[in-house]
């Protein structure tokens, strides 16, 4: 079965270089289910990084405050984060030592990108926080109560509208760097506002997306690690969400 997701970490062909157990299950084999991914197993690991992340984000929040620019920590947190992500996504097998130090780095990136965004706008950063947590749990419970079905055909829609997004954002920053061209989807106009609202929906489906190969990575009996590399991999889609929400906040705010 063809089970995809956009998000880079959950997509099929790492999960299906990551041999089940149930492939390799033989009248002989002896199953040692700690081995296993497990559903339960991936929630608790995206409990990890999402403390770990936290504290990180936390250290450069107060440092920042307290005089520290958090540009140069912000910038190398997202470098190293991104050097992670394609590490795993080659080494997917090192993943336990890969998603924290992801968390840690990252943090560094969402701890002064927030509190940039924090000194300019006063009460950004908890709103995006909120925003960010209502819309998990929102889609969390539509997609356990199968009010969104994941089907073939809805993910074929999300794959296509977030590569659409990736390509533009990309030639959007090539223009940006190398001529006087401004980006749509920059400043408050109600254009890049509405661009925001779409890319934040995107990013939404993603969820449902992340959640759905989660769940059968369990369901085919994955390896232990691989709840490591989806814990990670959902950590992604929200971080992408939360930046979104703090540049449609400040949209909003700037236009009063």
């Amino acid at each position: 079965m063809n089970f995809s997701s956009k998000n880079p970490f959950l997509n099929n062909k790492t999960f299906s270089t990551a041999v089940s157990k149930k492939d390799q299950v033989h009248p002989a084999t002896i199953i040692d289910y700690n081995d296993e991914m497990t559903l339960s197993g991936t929630i608790n690991r995206s409990l990890i990084l999402f403390l770990l992340l936290t504290a990180s984000a936390t250290v450069i929040w107060w440092m920042t405050f307290n005089g520290m620019n958090p540009m140069a920590p912000a910038i190398g947190g997202a470098v190293m984060g991104l050097v992670l992500v394609l590490i795993a996504a080659f080494k997917p097998h090192y993943s336990p030592y890969l998603a924290p130090g992801y968390a840690l780095f990252e943090g560094l990136f969402i701890g002064g990108i927030s509190a940039l965004f924090e000194a300019k706008y006063p009460g950004i950063v908890i709103q995006a926080v909120g925003a960010t947590f209502v819309t998990f749990m929102v889609c969390l419970v539509l997609y356990k109560y199968k009010i969104v079905k994941v089907t073939e055909q809805f993910k074929s829609v999300v794959v296509a509208a977030t590569l659409a997004i990736a390509t533009y954002y990309l030639i959007s920053w090539v223009f940006s760097m190398f001529s006087s061209f401004t980006p749509v989807h920059y400043g408050n106009s109600l254009m890049s506002i509405g661009i925001s609202i779409f890319v934040i929906v995107i990013a939404a489906l993603n969820l449902f997306l992340d959640f759905d190969r989660i769940e059968k990575g369990a369901e085919q009996k994955m390896p232990k690690y691989m709840e490591w590399y989806s814990a990670m991999g959902l950590m992604i889609t929200l971080v992408w969400l939360y930046i979104e929400f703090l540049r449609l906040l400040s949209k909003l705010n700037s236009r009063n």
